[in-house]
């Protein structure tokens, strides 16, 4: 009797002393989150607000972040032209104007060339395969070293899934058919069209429609079907191409001011990549679920999809390569990235030809 009265006392004790313990966690919880500090933000984008598949993203992260901090950590999000141009991101963030912003890295290879691994390059890396490169092959490493020259601290945040291949006026049937068009197309991708002949423009999505519309340009490539849709570009191109092989998985970052983020507590600082690596997924899971339903209203309403000719694919393709060599010579740092990213796309491409490739081929409609 006196040995089950022990183990009772000590057993009420043990759960009373849990109790205590408990409480004073929970106190303490509360006493860290009272103590974070009010902050507010304001990030700046190179999206137009009508695309609530991108900016749409910005703003649900802007949201996650506020709900997570209780309301403490603010950030207000502003399309393209509302502080400063859709193209002129990096430099704002970078010189403090504003905190953070959200753009695609390959809109400011005249920088430095490496930035366009950030987006992906032509002939590169699948959605999946990108964010395998950034989280676990060391691209999220090498970026942020990259960034670190600008004083600035970046991670992958939106991936709009493998793109088409813009909207052409008339119709491209061969390599010829590519001479003296012009055409708005960004990154390394817009270098290669460049060697194919193809006068170049990078316009920023807001301005594509007008672009395209008044003749300033001949053909336009943007995201997808959804995106493409949204902007109108059915209206005033007719044939669709596909696929778009300068984007096959392009990831979207947050940039942030180092100086700035450096005076963060560091459950913000948490809270921070954790929005964005959500961010980074819903985005992908968004184009997937609205691309679909976009293409068939497109094609209903007229669009023409027609394939790029081969000898395209396989000139852009042998281009695009001697292109990145060239930049490894010039540019030690494109170099030490390219390297490794190349080793990395080996052993991916070998893998998902067998796990992934080969389940495509045999469910995807005959």
């Amino acid at each position: 009797m006196q040995r089950r009265q022990f183990l009772t006392n000590a057993g009420i004790s043990a759960v009373t002393s849990a109790t205590l313990v408990s409480c004073q966690s929970q106190n303490n919880s509360s006493v860290t989150a009272n103590s974070l500090p009010e902050i507010k933000w304001r990030m700046v984008t190179s999206w137009p607000k009508s695309l609530d598949t991108i900016y749409g993203a910005v703003v649900g992260l802007c949201d996650r972040l506020k709900a997570m901090s209780s309301g403490k950590f603010q950030i207000t999000p502003y399309a393209a032209g509302e502080i400063v141009p859709g193209l002129e991101v990096l430099d704002t963030v970078q010189n403090g104007t504003v905190e953070c912003g959200h753009t695609a890295s390959y809109y400011y290879i005249g920088k430095n060339s490496a930035l366009a691994f950030g987006t992906g390059i032509p002939f590169g890396l699948l959605a999946g395969q990108h964010n395998a490169w950034w989280y676990y092959g060391g691209g999220l490493e090498a970026m942020q070293k990259v960034y670190s020259d600008f004083n600035i601290i970046n991670f992958p945040a939106g991936n709009t899934g493998a793109q088409m291949g813009g909207w052409f006026k008339r119709e491209v049937k061969s390599l010829a058919d590519l001479k003296g068009l012009k055409m708005r197309i960004p990154g390394l991708g817009g270098e290669v069209m460049g060697k194919l002949g193809v006068t170049v423009q990078n316009i920023p999505g807001g301005e594509v429609f007008l672009a395209l519309d008044r003749g300033a340009i001949d053909a336009a490539e943007w995201v997808g079907p959804y995106d493409d849709e949204k902007l109108g570009l059915n209206k005033v191109a007719q044939y669709y191409y596909y696929p778009g092989w300068w984007e096959p998985g392009p990831s979207l970052e947050i940039l942030i001011n180092k100086s700035a983020w450096e005076k963060l507590p560091t459950e913000y600082q948490n809270m921070m990549e954790v929005c964005a690596r959500e961010s980074n997924i819903t985005m992908l899971a968004h184009y997937d679920f609205v691309n679909q339903q976009a293409l068939k209203s497109l094609i209903k309403g007229g669009t023409k999809l027609v394939p790029f000719p081969q000898d395209i694919l396989q000139q852009a393709e042998k281009i695009s390569f001697e292109l990145y060599e060239s930049n490894a010579q010039q540019n030690p740092t494109f170099k030490e990235i390219y390297q490794s990213w190349l080793e990395f796309r080996k052993g991916i491409l070998q893998w998902n030809s067998i796990n992934e490739l080969s389940f495509a081929n045999f469910v995807n409609p005959k």
